[in-house]
């Protein structure tokens, strides 16, 4: 179906589940919607085909399926499932909630760390107003007292000014904006240890709580509640487990018990009892970590007391880091603080999921129902079948696994939250299951059982219950979460935007409007502009500087020029103009005149004679 099912199409249905859930008076989250989508479809009762494409008229059917099923609010399957959502969307461990909490406290901050740092004072009256607002800062970072506190302001202006004096902004204003936010954070905890310390030496603490002391009486109170409605829904488990034991041994005696409806309640308190064991878990980890503050802080004080001890004047480079240590002590204090509260508020929130038994099983109709039945505690199950164990030899295609012959036998991730495998397909019921009985490696996979004979019925055919077990969770869709089978019916989610992978419950995606701004060249430009990557230019630029070498500079500077700065000059361009170099003349030459003697010739032989009578030139 997740081929047909298109992301339109299935929000068209989820959208109109939720009108018509509204229109009836219940108003329900989307991912709540969507997580019964997502069951309604599973559950093989109501014959979807997951190989074809969906009708209107299955549309309709499912729609109404799903309205139906919201509706009932006699349904453990729909309390177990919203308090599944409600886990899923809510709960945060350590880390992440540490992490959004210093995200939430610098998006407070934002605004006052901008105005400081960006800010470029250049008179008095400016100066003095930055110097307020870094005041404001080490308060507000602290979380020791109110901005309308004036006995706090006083006494953070006294701190700050004394590591921090009005003579040293100049040098401040001065720095990058990144120095100057890294500043900001070491003033507020200079300021919040110097504080701290008054405070202990009862000069000062004016809203400053006794954080201390209020954990080592917080913590015991909350762990009590958790441990009573601990063991009180495991008792109802426990009931539960027998009175279904009990049905199926005898069943005409219970014939106006729902057995489905038990089946639900039973499903329902093991979930509470996983979400409490997590929540139990974390008050845990945070009674040690405030035993360890409260030694580290008392240290850290002591240490300090010594050094101030009888001295006039300290070096700031021996006492800051002293300071420091306190305000990063006390901040852990704070974490611890909000945490616990956190897990307070989610044990009071998830008892609501847990009404609805009362309202099916009394505690007179549970007490008639089970007169003569014996109800067993997880305890005594496992104790019981602590003796026993699974014949190896009878399974040679298996590999079983022992404490005594495996490493890291207790860090085994169980399949099934480490209930018996065969018991959730075969009776539908939740019982723990019993690693030293033998541990069944099945595809890399580990499973426990309640029993010899469950071990061995289960190993005959694995595939088979395992099978049977996922039909099983199909029918109770709150069981992929408790059996921790959200892997197997990944490609069947229905709304995928909304999942959340990590669980495999869907979730909204946080949405908020934002806005960023970035300032610009914040890094000094990284290009070289030297670089070449042609190595025919490379070559070229080789040959020059070769050249070079052998080139002599020389350089001189006269008087006239010395210590002068350069002029400029503007004159007229030339003229067109014409001249005439020549001038026109004659001169006369005489005209030759040559004359022949003796061409007539005679009687005697002809001797021709060559007379020139031409004038010589001086003569003209």
């Amino acid at each position: 179906m997740s081929g047909e099912l298109t992301q339109s199409v299935i929000k068209t249905i989820i959208r109109q589940v939720g009108l018509e859930c509204a229109a009836q008076g219940q108003s329900l989250s989307e991912t709540l919607v969507a997580f019964m989508v997502k069951a309604v479809v599973l559950d093989p009762r109501n014959d979807f085909n997951m190989d074809q494409i969906l009708t209107e008229n299955d549309m309709q059917d499912l729609i109404q399926l799903c309205v139906t099923r919201l509706l009932d609010t006699t349904n453990p399957s729909l309390s177990t499932i919203k308090m599944q959502v409600y886990f899923d969307m809510n709960y945060a461990n350590r880390d992440e909630l540490l992490s959004e909490q210093e995200r939430v406290l610098e998006g407070k901050l934002a605004s006052v760390v901008r105005a400081i740092a960006e800010s470029g004072p250049h008179v008095q009256e400016e100066t003095e107003n930055v110097y307020q607002k870094i005041v404001t800062y080490a308060l507000l970072r602290s979380g020791l007292g109110s901005p309308t506190d004036i006995e706090a302001i006083r006494e953070v202006t006294a701190a700050l000014q004394s590591v921090f004096p009005q003579t040293e902004m100049i040098t401040f204003i001065s720095l990058s904006k990144k120095d100057k936010e890294q500043q900001l954070k070491d003033l507020a905890m200079l300021v919040t240890g110097i504080r701290l310390y008054n405070k202990q030496c009862q000069k000062g603490g004016s809203g400053i709580d006794d954080l201390p002391n209020i954990l080592r009486e917080a913590i015991p109170s909350a762990t009590q509640i958790l441990d009573e409605r601990l063991n009180s829904c495991q008792l109802l488990a426990h009931r539960y487990t027998a009175l279904l034991e009990s049905m199926q041994e005898d069943p005409p005696r219970y014939s106006q018990l729902s057995t489905s409806k038990l089946k639900e309640a039973l499903f329902n308190v093991r979930q509470y009892e996983a979400f409490l064991c997590i929540l139990q878990s974390n008050a845990i980890t945070s009674a040690q970590e405030v035993e360890s503050l409260d030694v580290k802080f008392e240290a850290a004080m002591m240490v300090l007391k010594n050094t101030m001890q009888d001295k006039t004047s300290i070096e700031s480079k021996e006492l800051f880091p002293m300071f420091m240590e306190l305000s990063k002590l006390w901040t852990g204090y704070q974490n611890e603080m909000l945490l616990l509260n956190f897990l307070t508020n989610m044990v009071d929130n998830l008892q609501q999921f847990l009404e609805i038994q009362s309202q099916l099983f009394p505690e007179e109709m549970l007490t008639s129902l089970l007169e003569g039945v014996t109800v067993k505690s997880d305890e005594e199950r496992i104790k019981e079948t602590m003796g026993t164990r699974v014949n190896v030899s009878d399974f040679k295609n298996q590999e079983w696994l022992f404490p005594e012959t495996t490493d890291n036998f207790d860090q085994l991730l169980i399949q099934y939250h480490g209930f018996c495998a065969h018991a959730i397909g075969v009776k539908s019921i939740t019982l723990p299951g019993n690693p030293a009985i033998g541990i069944l490696k099945h595809k890399e996979k580990y499973y426990v059982f309640s029993s010899k004979e469950a071990a061995s019925i289960f190993a005959q055919d694995p595939d088979k219950f395992i099978e049977l077990n996922v039909e099983k969770a199909k029918k109770y869709a709150e069981l992929i979460q408790l059996l921790e089978l959200r892997h197997q019916f990944e490609y069947l989610v229905p709304h995928a935007q909304a999942r959340n992978a990590k669980k495999g419950l869907m979730k909204s995606p946080l949405k908020c409007d934002s806005g960023t701004q970035t300032d610009t060249h914040i890094l000094p430009p990284t290009i070289v502009r030297s670089y070449e990557w042609n190595e025919w230019e490379l070559r070229r630029k080789a040959i020059k500087l070769a050249n070079l070498r052998r080139k002599l500079t020389h350089s001189m500077q006269t008087d006239l020029s010395h210590m002068r700065r350069e002029n400029f000059t503007q004159v007229y361009l030339p003229k067109d103009a014409g001249t005439q170099t020549k001038r026109d003349n004659s001169s006369n030459v005489p005209n030759p005149q040559i004359f022949l003697k003796g061409l007539r010739g005679g009687s005697s032989p002809t001797n021709m004679v060559t007379v020139d009578l031409t004038r010589p030139l001086d003569e003209t």
